[in-house]
């Protein structure tokens, strides 16, 4: 819609009540045209369709406080809708709207860009055809992440690049090559479609012409195909929580697709992947690791030093006659916790067995076997199987 179009239509006449209707008169009196000629009930009649795009259009303008008074105001500034240029003569004006709305060498005179404000509030500065499209959310987008052992205990920022839908640049996400898309006569620009789903109730869906925008192109952009929207890939930092764990999903909240109109922007959903350790493992908030120890020190017990995940060793005391298999605990030497504390270490005693033995050691071990000869540690497991 044109300007000059802007100026010259009477949207009152077009809905047909006074100029002092009230908003409820106006409602009233569309919805009896809009039913009247909707194209649903005038299949391929183009002057019915037509009428329903003047009517949608005055309705967008007078059902709307604002824009109503910005209507009125421009024209009763042009004589009450009473401004026609012509080529000269009998009482019309000879200029250029252009010049008097596009800001020319000579058009701005003293009107000091109030008219601007005054067009530009109605059809978006320019940008559609003056809808009043719901806000629309924007996507929610899920990515993933690939962390070390170490990262996902201690937590890590990390850079995230994604793709995602955004206005298109090409046509400030009108979807239209001019920027002038028109109001979806589906839909009557809101986007949405009712239907009966049965015993009194109604469902209300995307509508399908429009996909839910409100607006179709009239020359739909090269870039987004008339959607007015494009694909956009981003690199942000994302801070990952200490103490995340393998396959994991964090939400972060207003991180997606930017919205439509307004409206807020999607969710993003990052999905972590955590790398294995070659000597830590991981139970919830515990780390867990296996230390090797020697016969004589599982034996005669004795202290052992026992590593860390990036601080130094901790030193465990091993006491005598300690089984292959224990689990000892070193305690706040484990992952970070929502709150701030740390987990366990669990460290799990395995006892070896030497592959060589020299001179010495053979001796001493052969000294240790007659001497413990009358022990058979198989007793008790015998009793308990013949028992069961």
């Amino acid at each position: 819609m044109s300007t000059k179009d802007f100026v010259e239509k009477d949207y009152y006449k077009v809905l047909g009540v006074p100029k002092d209707a009230t908003e409820a008169e106006i409602k009233k009196a569309y919805r009896k045209l809009a039913r009247e000629y909707h194209p649903d009930a005038n299949k391929g009649d183009a002057k019915a369709e037509e009428r329903f795009k003047e009517i949608s259009e005055a309705n967008d303008v007078l059902g709307d406080a604002k824009r109503r008074k910005e209507y009125d105001d421009a024209r009763a500034l042009f004589g009450n809708g009473g401004f026609r240029p012509g080529p000269g003569g009998g009482g019309s004006f000879n200029f250029d709207l252009g010049d008097l709305f596009g800001g020319g060498a000579g058009g701005s005179g003293g009107f000091g860009g109030g008219l601007g404000d005054v067009f530009g509030g109605l059809f978006n500065r320019g940008g559609g055809a003056g809808t009043r499209t719901q806000p629309r959310r924007g996507q929610d987008v899920e990515s993933e992440v690939t962390l070390s052992f170490t990262e996902a205990v201690d937590g890590a920022t990390v850079p995230l690049r994604m793709s995602s839908q955004a206005p298109c640049k090409a046509c400030s996400g009108t979807g239209d090559r001019n920027g002038t898309p028109r109001v979806c006569p589906t839909c009557v620009g809101t986007g949405q479609v009712s239907r009966g789903a049965g015993g009194g109730f109604s469902l209300t869906d995307p509508c399908a012409d429009c996909k839910g925008r409100g607006l179709i192109a009239q020359d739909p952009c090269e870039v987004c195909k008339g959607s007015g929207r494009a694909s956009s890939a981003r690199t942000m930092q994302v801070r990952i929580p200490a103490g995340v764990s393998d396959g994991q999903r964090i939400r972060l909240r207003g991180k997606g697709a930017p919205g439509e109109h307004g409206g807020p922007a999607g969710d993003l959903y990052v999905v972590v992947h955590v790398d294995s350790h070659p000597v830590f493992g991981r139970k919830g908030d515990n780390l867990t690791v296996t230390v090797p120890v020697t016969f004589p020190e599982a034996a005669l017990g004795g202290e052992i030093k026992v590593p860390t995940l990036g601080g130094p060793p901790v030193t465990l005391k091993l006491p005598a006659g300690t089984p292959n298999g224990r689990t000892m605990r070193a305690r706040g030497k484990g992952a970070a916790r929502k709150d701030g504390t740390r987990g366990d270490l669990l460290v799990t005693i395995e006892v070896t067995v030497p592959q060589d033995l020299g001179d010495r050691a053979r001796e001493a071990l052969e000294s240790y076997r007659e001497a413990t000869a009358g022990a058979d540690p198989r007793a008790e497991l015998f009793r308990a199987a013949k028992g069961a």
